[in-house]
């Protein structure tokens, strides 16, 4: 029972591979169809649970009531889905949030549910040096905004360079993973070469420094959860 639940609870996630939009598209009648008999076997086995479990107990897990919710969620979306593309109407697929709920709350996944759990537990926290980070990466932007906002620089693409404050923000979030090292600076840095101290010094403060506590911070709490969990 174990191994049946796994694969169809496998192949439930696996359907946002090919419904649209898709990496390998499949219509729409084959992806609804396996959807279908994916919730099926899941009513079926929280169905064979409640025949071996009292009544009591049984309604009072709120596991229970969890897969009973996503499945009768997924069906309703399912349906509006199935008519609105009848009318040619656009829409999305809502539900596929809640397919993850499959995988936490059967009885088979309890070692999924510790660590969920105790992921649950360190994100209290964590808090504090994220609001950290936060400040920093606002207060760099704010920077990066009196620095270069009147400078009337542009990208590459021909696009004004650091005018808007949330643009900068968001841009300096990216490079807190390095992925626009160093596109992002480079308008910059042909103004004035001195400019790149400032996103060296956002590196080396964000990146290095923070990232590195927010890791270490994450770490030690889920380890220190998941000790005690185990006893």
């Amino acid at each position: 029972i174990r191994t049946v639940t796994y694969f169809f609870i496998f192949l439930n996630l696996s359907l946002a591979v090919f419904e649209e939009p898709a990496v390998y598209p499949l219509p729409f009648l084959v992806t609804s169809l396996v959807e279908v008999l994916c919730l099926l076997v899941f009513f079926g086995r929280l169905t064979h649970f409640a025949k071996v479990t009292l009544r009591n107990i049984f309604w009072k897990d709120t596991k229970n009531i969890c897969i009973m919710v996503a499945i009768l969620l997924s069906l309703t979306d399912l349906a509006i889905y199935g008519v609105l593309r009848i009318y040619n109407v656009s829409s999305i697929r809502w539900s596929r949030i809640v397919r993850p709920i499959f995988l936490i709350n059967f009885a088979e996944s309890r070692q999924i549910r510790r660590a969920f759990r105790s992921i649950r537990n360190t994100l209290p926290e964590i808090t504090y040096v994220f609001l950290l980070f936060l400040f920093s990466l606002l207060m760099f932007s704010l920077m990066a905004l009196k620095l270069f906002g009147e400078r009337n620089l542009q990208t590459a693409e021909g696009l004004p360079y650091f005018k808007n404050y949330l643009e900068i923000v968001f841009d300096l979030y990216v490079l807190v993973t390095t992925a626009n090292s160093p596109d992002v600076m480079m308008p910059a840095f042909d103004f004035s070469s001195w400019y790149a101290l400032f996103f060296i010094a956002f590196v080396i403060v964000n990146t290095y420094i923070f990232m590195s506590l927010f890791l270490a911070v994450v770490y030690n709490n889920y380890k220190k959860h998941l000790k005690v969990m185990f006893g």
